[in-house]
């Protein structure tokens, strides 16, 4: 007789924070469910989760302009802003009321209070960011919002951006929002898998699947091996979720559901300047955020940031896009080539034919030294020294590609959950906003996975995260109390 498999309800594939968060989420709707989760490097949170390979920021639309691109004459659009903003403050809900729980640690553990700033210079963008502000200010989850073409009020929110500014005749304008944060996601992701591991789930490090194949009972066979001496080993799961950052495609095209067709991923790195010197560091405490240069992705927008890991602070400027044809830091050079199959190949040749400043732009960015790369620091800090800032490499960002009925591919920047028919295995692609929005992204997933349990489940949701299957940004009441109580039990600004 052959081997049988042992069965569980969920198996998470990757240790990040969309597999810590949906198990979190599953743990208190199904307590009884046995969970097993599959991280192939040797702590969870290494990737894209980690704390230098992500800017921290607490993505709320707050300081982002590409949530709200300017399209000829038209009136700006502010839907897609509110509509983040709304993700973000699902994500709030939900860390304050696991630290009410004592689920998680103390607040300034994982998040703190970082104004977010949009910062322009010329009198088009100066134009622009003033419409924003407009439309904005008028939105309930935009409160508090703050304009100013005022040099000596914008050096009062960030001097090091002023610095040799003061008495410029070029048109600059700012927008700041005290409530923004600064975010570990690699502190939350711990915690998360802390707090599951206790509760009965099981952890495997070290341990990479490399097969998904569906059973005829409907469950599937997950076949691993430990990365130490690369033992197999295999379980069967009722659900599986594949959050494992880049390679979820790959495992997802493994599985053989139709849903993957057409779909590919377009490998970004980055790196940041950082620097730790405490008199530099004392003189900002935003993050603060541009327009891209030309052919840039949207992840790619430059922005300088207050870090807070481990306790202390830092600031980070960038990113400056490199490229590798792996889809994790620590993935596969055959990662771009292994995953072309005759039903993308069209889409991902239509969007190399279609985003030719896209290559420009990284060719460009290719050729930069630390020299040039601190000279693009001074557009924002005019008096940056080369010594103070070293160069740091961040995550490998794998931006969707897939199949357009008008255009043939399209490059999209966000992210996608794609899941099989009968929703019994689902994974995430892309990336920004990502780990912010990871509450709604994973309650869209609960109610699209698990339909027939999702109304019965939806009481013990709403628990954890209020607003669940609601909205805040059309009730100002809601709004304010919502953002007020978050706010208290996190220690952030309202």
């Amino acid at each position: 007789m052959g081997r049988v498999s042992e069965t569980v309800d969920v198996v998470l594939i990757g240790g990040g924070v969309m597999s810590a968060t949906l198990g979190t989420l599953l743990r208190e709707v199904q307590p009884d469910w046995k969970i097993v989760a599959f991280e192939r490097l040797g702590d969870v949170a290494q990737e894209s989760s980690n704390a230098w390979n992500n800017a921290g920021t607490g993505h709320a639309a707050l300081c982002e302009l590409n949530y709200m691109p300017k399209s000829g004459d038209a009136p700006l659009d502010p839907a897609k802003a509110v509509g983040i903003n709304e993700q973000f403050q699902q994500s709030r809900q939900l860390w304050s009321t696991l630290v009410e729980r004592g689920v998680l640690d103390a607040p300034e553990t994982f998040i703190n209070a970082t104004p977010h700033m949009t910062f322009v210079r010329g009198e088009k963008d100066v134009a622009y960011l003033k419409e924003r502000y407009e439309v904005l200010k008028r939105q309930p989850l935009f409160e508090g919002i703050e304009y100013s073409e005022d040099s000596r009020v914008i050096n009062q929110w960030a001097p090091l951006l002023m610095q040799k500014r003061l008495k410029s005749d070029e048109p600059f304008a700012a927008t700041r929002v005290p409530a923004g944060t600064d975010v570990d996601f690699g502190a939350l992701t711990r915690q998360l898998f802390d707090n599951l591991v206790e509760g009965g789930a099981t952890l495997h490090v070290n341990h990479e699947v490399r097969s998904l194949k569906k059973q005829k009972d409907g469950t599937w066979l997950v076949r691993y091996r430990n990365v130490n001496g690369r033992t197999p080993n295999e379980v069967r799961a009722r659900f599986v979720f594949v959050g494992a950052g880049g390679w979820a495609l790959k495992l997802l095209q493994n599985s053989g559901i139709p849903e993957i067709k057409g779909y590919g991923v377009f490998p970004i790195g980055g790196q940041f300047l950082k620097t730790t010197n405490p008199a530099v560091v004392a003189q900002h405490k935003a993050k603060v955020y541009s327009q891209a240069s030309v052919g840039a992705p949207p992840m790619s927008v430059p922005h300088l940031d207050t870090r807070v890991v481990d306790g202390e602070a830092s600031l980070l400027f960038g990113p400056f896009a490199t490229f590798s044809p792996k889809f994790l830091k620590k993935g596969s050079m055959l990662d771009i080539v292994s995953q072309v199959r005759t039903h993308n190949l069209w889409p991902m040749l239509r969007v190399a034919f279609a985003n030719p400043d896209l290559i420009t732009y990284l060719v460009g960015e290719l050729m930069k030294n630390h020299r040039k790369k601190v000279e693009s620091l001074r557009t924002f800090v005019p008096t940056a020294k080369d010594e103070d800032w070293e160069l740091i490499n961040a995550g490998q960002r794998a931006q969707v590609m897939k199949k357009d009925p008008e255009k043939g591919g399209v490059l999209q920047f966000g992210t996608e959950v794609v899941a099989s028919a009968d929703g019994s295995i689902a994974g995430l692609l892309g990336a920004s906003p990502g780990a912010s929005t990871a509450a709604s992204i994973m309650l869209g997933l609960l109610q699209r996975c698990f339909p027939e349990k999702y109304a019965d489940w939806e009481p013990a949701l709403r628990e954890l995260i209020p607003t669940a299957g609601g909205t805040l940004n059309d009730d100002p009441s809601a709004a304010d109390s919502s953002m007020s109580a978050t706010a208290a039990t996190l220690g952030i600004a309202r």
